[in-house]
């Protein structure tokens, strides 16, 4: 159809041309025609006038010098009638021939084109509706085709077993193939302490706990047709403190964040199978529970207070001023800001669109839970200890730039910063700012050097995270610097951030 299409329209294209050329053609020998009239008449007026000229003019018996001689008065007049009369003629014949031409062209070359036009018209017309009722009867076999793909017509013939498109689409049950395909890995998981669960079922003592490497020797597999496990094939599982207390009265599996306080997060009791003295049994380690590497220090660290997003507020960061929090905690930059930059730097310095995208709400009220409850006890640099979400961590970070009862850049200094945006010249710009960010106050000038050091090493890998010094300008204008009055002045937020940015090592020294 579209090779159709463009030699039909390049047919028309032709054919308007030509007919064009055509017409212009007709039109300026018309017009040719009229300016020799033109030129006829104006000879035979001039003629004229000379002629009635000497008629009428000196009655005396002079003579006339021509080529041949002096000429009388009565020759003159003689030949100016003679030339008259040929100008005459010739003017009376380049009438007729402009006439005759000007009548042909409106009686027969112009109703021509305008016919020949008309035809390419009806041509085109007829054309295009060809390839219109193609294309309405490829679309037809198209939608049939389809129609009856997706439910085809049931007649005698028609294969019974040969099921439409429709029919699979409505026996399709994500619920019982969620459940085959769970099924279908029963075989090659091992007994687990649910299904060796029996009435007589003992908790077996501790020091029989303590003492699998030697049972698993003594004891080939397979004996008693219970799957034993020896320390030797657990390299995978995390290590446990030497000593173990004492053993549950309870059949359940306990929380591992629940018995930080009575020792390994991983020490996790199983009972026996039948009331025989066997091993207990070591299921493979939970998927969903968070272990960690490092055993909490104390009991009041927070990776045990995950569970318990609403601590209470013993320390608060959040909606305290840098001032504040330098007087109460000896340090300059904030602990959150601190560990929030090293969990970024370590662990988001390749994420697509880290600042940009928002973290989980539920992480981020967790975090800043356990920042208010104790800020001293948060270690980021395990990424366990914020589930993994370094985007839940950058936005903790705004959070608490947001939250600063005085924005990072200070009301103070805010106008200051929006006057210095609006200096066209590069140099005299970023000169201006500089001298605005160190009359910062100490705790506002070392907290902004080490977000801006940061941020220019997120933009050093932009070509991953696709987060340059524009798009992260964008992402902390407000955030650092308030909200202003005017709503006009968020696009000189940005330039002042991005100016920052991009002068990060002239405005702060790398020491």
């Amino acid at each position: 159809m579209h090779e159709d299409l463009h030699d039909l329209a390049t047919n028309i294209e032709r054919g308007r041309k030509q007919w064009k050329q055509i017409g212009l053609s007709a039109e300026k020998r018309v017009q040719d025609s009229e300016a020799l009239v033109e030129k006829a008449k104006a000879k035979y007026d001039s003629l004229a006038e000379d002629y009635d000229r000497a008629r009428t003019g000196d009655k005396q018996s002079g003579r006339v010098f021509g080529l041949k001689g002096p000429k009388s008065a009565a020759q003159h007049e003689e030949d100016l009638h003679r030339k008259m009369q040929a100008a005459d003629s010739d003017y009376q014949s380049k009438v007729q021939t402009a006439q005759s031409q000007r009548q042909e062209l409106v009686n027969t070359q112009r109703p021509q084109a305008v016919k020949a036009i008309l035809d390419l018209i009806n041509e085109c017309d007829a054309g295009l509706a060809l390839q219109l009722q193609k294309f309405a009867s490829f679309n037809e076999k198209l939608l049939l085709s389809n129609g009856l793909c997706v439910s085809p017509l049931k007649g005698q013939n028609s294969n019974p077993s040969q099921r439409s498109l429709r029919e699979v689409v409505f026996q399709i049950n994500n619920t019982e193939d969620l459940n085959s395909y769970i099924a279908s890995f029963s075989t090659k998981a091992g007994q687990g302490p649910a299904e060796s669960m029996g009435p007589s079922q003992q908790v077996p003592p501790a020091d029989s706990r303590s003492q699998l490497d030697p049972y698993s020797q003594s004891h080939p597999p397979g004996a008693g047709g219970l799957h034993q496990v020896s320390l030797s094939d657990q390299s995978h599982l995390p290590p446990s403190p030497q000593e173990h207390g004492p053993a549950s009265d309870s059949t359940h599996l306990p929380n591992p964040l629940d018995q930080s306080h009575q020792g390994s997060p991983h020490q996790v009791t199983f009972p026996s199978a039948g009331g025989l003295s066997a091993p207990p049994q070591l299921p493979p380690p939970p998927l969903a529970s968070p272990l960690y590497s490092q055993p909490p220090t104390s009991a009041s660290t927070p990776y045990s207070d995950l569970a318990h997003p609403h601590l209470p507020p013993l320390r608060p960061v959040f909606g305290v001023s840098l001032d504040d929090l330098l007087r109460r905690d000896g340090s300059a930059i904030p602990l959150v800001v601190y560990q929030c930059l090293q969990a970024v730097e370590l662990f988001g310095l390749e994420v697509e669109g880290i600042y940009r995208l928002s973290g989980s709400a539920p992480h981020v009220a967790k975090l800043r839970a356990i920042f208010d409850n104790d800020s001293s006890q948060v270690d980021f640099r395990n990424p366990e200890t914020f589930f993994h979400d370094v985007n839940s961590v950058a936005g903790l970070l705004k959070q608490f730039f947001r939250d600063l009862p005085d924005p990072l850049l200070t009301h103070e200094h805010f106008q200051d910063f929006i006057e210095a945006a609006r200096i066209e010249d590069d140099v005299t710009r970023r000169d201006s700012l500089h001298a605005i960010v160190n009359s910062l106050p100490d705790p506002n000038y070392a907290t902004l050097r080490a977000l801006t050091l940061h941020l220019h090493r997120v933009q050093e890998h932009s070509a991953a995270n696709r987060m340059n010094a524009g798009n992260l300008a964008i992402c902390f204008g407000p955030t650092l610097m308030g909200t202003g009055s005017n709503i006009a002045d968020a696009g000189w937020q940005v330039r002042v951030i991005e100016t920052i940015l991009q002068n990060t090592y002239q405005i702060f020294d790398d020491d």
